[in-house]
């Protein structure tokens, strides 16, 4: 089917109650993997690209770009394409030519000031070619670095006035999950979800749930997180599977024979995700 649109995917999820599930695309393996894992839960997805994903295709989006977007096109699962963690202008600008409904734009490393004003020039420029933006805060609480460092939480009122000043459409908070996690073991701090969910007017999102448990991301969802984004989860599956054949085959040299295992694990796993976060009939 066409590409479905990231808000409309957010909106039609925020009515249902439940999750959407985001994740990230390295390889075409990866975006074939989402398309039949959410066509095997029979859920919707995100397929998403971020700038290190760009910077490996030595800063060439064009190629992955439409060939995530043909595969969702080519699949019965709604499915959306979005960039993710982007720091470049040149790239944001980028997102309508890729096919691009939606965009995280990253700020984050910013003072809050400069945070702000960069991130409401992205919106600005975002909603005048009709795309979803996200964002997040950075350094929140008086902690320095990534909002998702090990102890760094989002504050509610701080959230609420970024999201004003800014425009954003969804806010990615702390709330103890941990970028490139390999071990499902985060605890999220629920009770803050709850207050942010009544602080923001926008949807929130969690990045890095790899690292969170089955049980902590449903609680997340039913406490108001609606986009759950996963990355580390694939690659781990990916790199397990081809790990093992490997292993029982050190003669091989056809990618297909380990690229194809590594493949359907990734299948599994986005499936996997999707029902925990997605728990309609």
């Amino acid at each position: 089917m066409p590409l479905v649109s990231t808000g409309r995917l957010i909106t039609d999820a925020q009515r249902r109650g439940v999750g959407l599930a985001a994740f990230n695309v390295i390889t075409l393996e990866h975006a074939e993997a989402i398309a039949a894992g959410a066509e095997a839960a029979g859920r919707p997805a995100v397929l998403q690209l971020s700038e290190n994903a760009v910077r490996f295709r030595a800063g060439r989006p064009g190629p992955l770009a439409a060939a995530v977007a043909r595969i969702a096109q080519e699949s019965s699962a709604p499915l959306s394409l979005h960039l993710d963690h982007v720091v470049s202008v040149e790239l944001l600008h980028s997102a309508p030519e890729l096919g691009a409904s939606s965009v995280m734009f990253d700020a984050s490393k910013l003072e809050y000031e400069d945070n702000v004003k960069a991130t409401a020039e992205a919106v600005r420029f975002g909603h005048d070619e009709g795309l979803w933006v996200e964002a997040e805060l950075g350094a929140v609480g008086g902690k320095a670095g990534d909002a998702h460092t090990p102890g760094v939480r989002t504050d509610p009122a701080e959230a609420a006035a970024y999201t004003a000043a800014t425009g954003i459409d969804a806010l990615a908070v702390a709330v103890g999950s941990t970028h490139a996690m390999t071990r499902r073991t985060a605890a999220l701090d629920h009770r803050l979800i709850a207050r942010l969910r009544e602080a923001v007017p926008v949807p929130l999102v969690l990045h890095g749930s790899s690292g969170v448990p089955d049980g902590e991301i449903r609680r997340a969802v039913d406490a108001g997180m609606v986009k759950i984004n996963v990355g580390t989860a694939l690659n781990t599956a990916f790199t397990g599977a081809v790990r093992d054949r490997l292993a029982a085959h050190p003669e091989g040299v056809d990618p297909r024979a380990y690229l194809a295992p590594a493949r359907t694990a990734m299948t599994q796993t986005v499936a996997h995700f999707l029902a925990v976060i997605d728990v309609s009939p």
